[in-house]
């Protein structure tokens, strides 16, 4: 098992390919199969799970405890966030977007947990 700190930048790592690939899926497969709001969803989804990926590989890569841990909230974060709009605008089913503000909550918790344990160093 890698340390915690390659398993977060790895995790983060994967989380960019991720989202390269959704963004690439909704430019030349789903452009024409949802309307304008839906792939705005989608796209948002995307362009979040990348801001995020690149976080965690931040964090990861300044160490200690206290940004690990950022970087896992950040993780879950993009699954609720991200994953909630890629649900909802595949899917059709609104239920999703109740997920949404709670990835959100994630990355706002995910930042300030950053913030505080970079000040605290």
């Amino acid at each position: 098992m890698p340390e915690p700190r390659r398993l977060l930048v790895g995790a983060g790592a994967i989380n960019a390919a991720f989202a390269i690939m959704m963004g690439a899926f909704a430019a030349h497969w789903l452009r024409n199969r949802l309307d304008a709001t839906e792939l705005l969803a989608f796209e948002s989804g995307a362009r979040y799970q990348m801001y995020h990926a690149l976080a965690m590989v931040f964090a990861g890569l300044l160490g200690g405890n206290g940004a690990r841990n950022a970087g896992w909230i950040f993780q879950g974060g993009i699954v609720l966030f991200s994953g909630s709009l890629y649900l909802l605008a595949v899917t059709g089913v609104h239920g999703f977007g109740a997920l949404t503000p709670i990835g959100g909550i994630a990355f706002l918790i995910g930042w300030a947990w950053l913030a505080v344990t970079a000040l605290r160093a």
